[in-house]
């Protein structure tokens, strides 16, 4: 048996009440929470909305501020390919997809985990993927004071894909740009180390 184990906490209170909310809601739809296959699903919804809303209790900043090393290091660093799964906050239904970060150091590096640990915290709220976009930014431009910072996200919404328009190959692309990213030439050659297959 290995040393480390994996747990995830929940407030009681939070999860009863929420578990009563999502019996209320399946009974409301037509549902009969008695039946086998749903019996345990308003607990099991009520762990995974907590779960898909920690970032709210989170401060990202405080991520950053935990692993930042002063290094003369002047050139760009590039986190590509980030897994972000979110819930929109219009329709609470998921859209996912990957973000790609760049900042250029101003005397302070961080560790690279917590980069897609920002986009995490962040994440893990109601959103909407512009707002996203933005608090990332500016949580890494704000506290790394770097010379520049680059965010660009690209994700598929459930809300469009499953319901309403029902476009399922749709993908939002968002960005954002701080400091010498919002230099053409800059941002060109970040965006051209996206599309760059350097393995």
């Amino acid at each position: 048996m290995g040393s480390y184990k994996y747990f995830e906490e929940y407030n009681e209170k939070v999860t009863g009440q929420l578990k009563n909310n999502y019996s209320e809601l399946l009974t409301g739809v037509g549902e009969d929470i008695s039946r086998e296959g749903i019996v345990k699903t308003p607990e099991r919804a009520a762990k995974a909305l907590q779960f898909l809303t920690s970032g709210n209790g989170q401060d990202p900043a405080e991520i950053l501020r935990s692993a930042m090393f002063a290094e003369s290091y002047h050139d760009m660093v590039i986190v590509k390919d980030i897994e972000l799964y979110s819930l929109c906050e219009h329709h609470i239904l998921p859209f996912f997809g990957k973000a790609h970060i760049a900042y250029i150091p101003n005397g302070y590096i961080v560790g690279l985990s917590k980069i897609p640990r920002v986009v995490d915290v962040f994440s893990r709220r109601l959103q909407v993927q512009e707002r996203l976009t933005h608090d990332i930014l500016e949580c890494i431009n704000n506290t790394l004071k770097p010379k520049g910072v680059a965010v660009v996200i690209e994700a598929s919404h459930m809300c469009m894909m499953m319901r309403g328009v029902q476009k399922q190959n749709s993908v939002t692309t968002t960005s954002g740009f701080r400091g010498q990213f919002e230099k053409i030439e800059t941002r060109n050659e970040f965006l051209k180390l996206l599309g760059a297959d350097l393995s």
